[in-house]
């Protein structure tokens, strides 16, 4: 079968969430079809070409338009229904690509992964589509727990566009998917009227993400995620204000890495506190992640499935996280992960896991067990495969 895959994200290299996913759902897919990409690209991005090619049948590229606030655009924005970001980030050329590949071929199904790339699916498509990844917590949990009232009133209003988009949006889709069941009960809450909703989790590659052989260095924690995320800036900012000090009361040598772009991200405004590294962007996180004593999630806000989580695990390195930061994981406290949510409970348990050994092998065994029986890729795309030719399938006949 021939797809035409619109992707937000270049597949390769698979180095933050995104790309990881994109290029695992694409390489699962691309192994059975004949997979036409046309994909926006980021800087470094386009110099995974050749990859990509090796899987595709053909490979398009568009360069992504960042989202600038006071650009003339981004300010219409404030008077269209549709969010900002989608009035000011409009592709031209993107929208010019899909049309002509859609005269062009004759595709058994129309794939887009996340949102942004969705927007360039013509409305009265006449072959089936479908829609990866639609994430709407982060908005949501803006408009619920501001508290400010003025942020208040602007988070309501930036929730309510995005769900009036979404209401249109995913009338041109037979099918969409989000990664965890908390998205999609928040999603059937804000399009009410669409119920062809699947959870297709986030995974792990469990042959790449491997123990390590190497003994972890004692009494080091790490949190892995670009600054430049603002949910990442909110869990260090929490951990080093609130966490960080009492850990160290009790454990002073302690040592705590952050890895992921720092690039543009006021450091200065963190709190200062000794043992701190900021590392930037790592090639490969593996060894970084796997010679740490524990991986830290203090995440406060945010949507999806943190593939942090998963990583961590399948490298054999245990987890202590906030209930947000693990939600949509099916995950048990005491068995597989270490969950706390303030911040005398979150540097008791990463003090407890610090000292006792034995509670970092049992967490770290049984956390690598998780994500072998139920978040590997391997699965995973399988499943995906799977539901896209159920939904070219039901086209078909539809059509016929």
């Amino acid at each position: 079968m021939k797809i035409l895959l619109l992707s937000t994200w270049f597949p390769y290299p698979p180095d933050n969430g995104s790309r990881i996913r994109a290029y695992n759902l694409l390489k699962h897919v691309a192994a059975r079809h004949a997979v036409h990409l046309v994909s926006f690209t980021r800087g470094h991005e386009a110099d995974g070409r050749g990859e990509i090619r090796a899987m595709c049948a053909s490979v398009e590229t568009v360069p992504w338009i960042e989202f600038v606030p006071t650009r003339w655009r981004a300010l219409l924005g404030y008077f269209s229904v549709a969010p900002r970001s989608v009035v000011d980030t409009y592709s031209r050329t993107m929208d010019r690509h899909v049309k002509c590949r859609l005269l062009e071929n004759s595709f058994g199904i129309v794939v887009a992964l996340q949102s942004p790339a969705a927007r360039y699916v013509p409305p009265r498509l006449t072959v089936p589509a479908l829609l990866d990844e639609v994430e709407i917590g982060v908005l949501r949990d803006a408009a619920v727990r501001e508290t400010r009232w003025l942020a208040y009133i602007r988070a309501q209003l930036r929730y309510a566009k995005l769900k009036r988009y979404l209401g249109n949006l995913l009338g041109r889709f037979r099918v969409c998917t989000v990664v965890s069941q908390p998205e999609a009960q928040w999603l059937r809450e804000a399009v009410p009227h669409y119920d062809s909703v699947y959870v297709v989790p986030n995974g792990v590659d469990t042959d790449h993400y491997r123990p390590s052989d190497n003994a972890p260095q004692p009494d080091t924690l790490i949190y892995s995620g670009a600054l430049t995320y603002s949910a990442n800036y909110d869990a260090v900012a929490y951990f080093l204000g609130d966490i960080m000090p009492r850990i160290q009361a009790e454990v002073p040598e302690v040592q705590f890495r952050v890895t992921g772009s720092t690039r543009g991200v006021a450091l200065e405004r963190l709190p200062r506190r000794p043992g701190v590294v900021f590392t930037g962007y790592v090639e490969d996180i593996r060894p970084v992640v796997a010679g740490s004593w524990a991986l830290v999630v203090p995440l406060r806000v945010g949507g999806g499935t943190r593939l942090k989580i998963l990583e961590a695990m399948a490298l054999g390195t245990p987890v202590i996280s906030t209930a947000k930061g693990a939600e949509g994981l099916n995950v048990r406290q005491e068995e597989n992960i270490l969950i706390a949510d303030d911040p005398d409970d979150f540097a008791a348990q990463t003090v407890r896991l610090l000292r006792d050994p034995a509670l970092r092998r049992r967490l770290a065994e049984n956390g690598r067990r998780l994500v072998e029986q139920k978040y590997s890729w391997a699965e995973i795309g399988r499943q995906f495969c799977h539901l896209v030719e159920q939904v070219a399938d039901t086209g078909r006949r539809h059509i016929c």
